[in-house]
């Protein structure tokens, strides 16, 4: 998540007049005098077909489209024929251009159209149009900010919606705080952002909360989420999710991975659930037992975490997830082993 930093603001390019004058913008109905905002760009009828060839995902270190990425998922959900529609959700503005992600996705191939949703209020979730825009559309892209704002659209049928995307063989993604928000145990960060010093020091710190029961996707179970990785030094607060996440109970498998891509690296990860990164580096951080000391107002201690660094170009098969290739860190009474970005695999 970005929230408490300069790059909160979801950014990019200024559209220039001739560009905003054929998107539309419009001001719908919603709940309580909450303001939705709608640009479509691109055309302004939906693709229908009757089966897509998905579901395909990107998850992204922070908020931009990547094209690489992007393209593989369209490339995926098409199957090779056809064209798509890809919204955009945000629950804050754009600096400079208000469609940075759209202007990015119109650019690449097989794309018919893209829709940008400013939903401000919670009840925004439940706009009808917004609804309506979701499920006709083929994948579902969340933009930086604050996941937290994502994380209140629980049971919500803006929830619904972005899953029977999935459902039908679609596609979700996004960046920053898109990417916290698509793994099964969501960092929320609805009380304050935490860094890895305080993570460390007490992993049940007020900054240290989570969601769950969002949103779970096929062979992507059992995830924990973070962005911005290597440049804000969030291993260890990566390492204190995955010790909570086991300690509370939040997986289904006894087992946690926390799946940290660093800033412009994004993973495209398939139907199949083979992930592929581009552009940057991405961590896996498993933990396979409990904790030595997880409680409140302790630091923590947990022996051995299995670390995967993948490079550019590398791939990590979520559905078959490996048992070798790792370097393995520890931390004892809130202190990390030095040199957590890399090791040598122990087999």
């Amino acid at each position: 998540m970005s929230f408490g930093s300069p790059s909160r603001r979801r950014t990019g390019r200024v559209l220039v007049a001739t560009t905003l004058a054929a998107t539309a913008v419009l001001s719908l109905p919603a709940v309580a005098e909450a303001k939705v905002t709608r640009y479509r760009q691109g055309s302004a009828s939906d693709v229908s077909r009757p089966a897509w060839s998905g579901p395909a995902y990107t998850m992204n270190g922070s908020g931009a489209v990547v094209p690489a990425t992007m393209t593989k998922a369209v490339d995926a959900i098409r199957g090779g024929s056809g064209s798509i529609d890809v919204t955009v959700l945000a629950a804050s503005a754009a600096s400079g251009s208000p469609t940075p992600e759209c202007d990015v996705i119109m650019g690449l191939p097989n794309v018919n159209s893209c829709t940008t949703y400013v939903l401000t209020s919670t009840q925004d979730a439940s706009n009808s149009q917004v609804n309506t825009d979701v499920r006709n559309s083929e994948f579902v892209y969340f933009a930086g900010g604050n996941q937290c704002n994502y994380a209140r659209w629980k049971g919500t049928p803006l929830q619904a919606s972005v899953q029977s995307v999935v459902a039908k063989g679609g596609g979700v993604g996004g960046g920053s705080a898109g990417h916290h928000i698509n793994s099964s145990v969501v960092y929320d960060a609805c009380t304050a952002s935490t860094d890895s010093a305080t993570a460390l020091a007490n992993p049940y710190d007020r900054s240290v909360t989570f969601t769950t029961g969002m949103f779970s996707w096929p062979n992507y179970g059992d995830t924990v989420n973070d962005s911005h990785f290597v440049s804000r030094d969030r291993m260890g607060r990566t390492m204190a999710f995955v010790a909570r996440a086991l300690k509370d109970g939040l997986t289904s498998s006894g087992k946690a991975w926390g799946v940290g891509v660093e800033e412009g690296g994004s993973l495209f990860v398939d139907k199949n659930g083979l992930a592929t990164l581009s552009a940057e580096d991405a961590y896996v951080v498993l933990g396979d037992h409990q904790p030595e000391q997880a409680a409140s107002g302790k630091p923590l201690t947990f022996s051995n975490f299995k670390i995967w660094r993948l490079t550019p170009g590398s791939t990590y098969d979520f559905a078959n997830r490996p048992t070798c290739g790792y370097y393995t860190r520890s931390v004892v009474n809130g202190v990390a082993d030095s040199n957590l970005y890399s090791g040598t695999p122990v087999c």
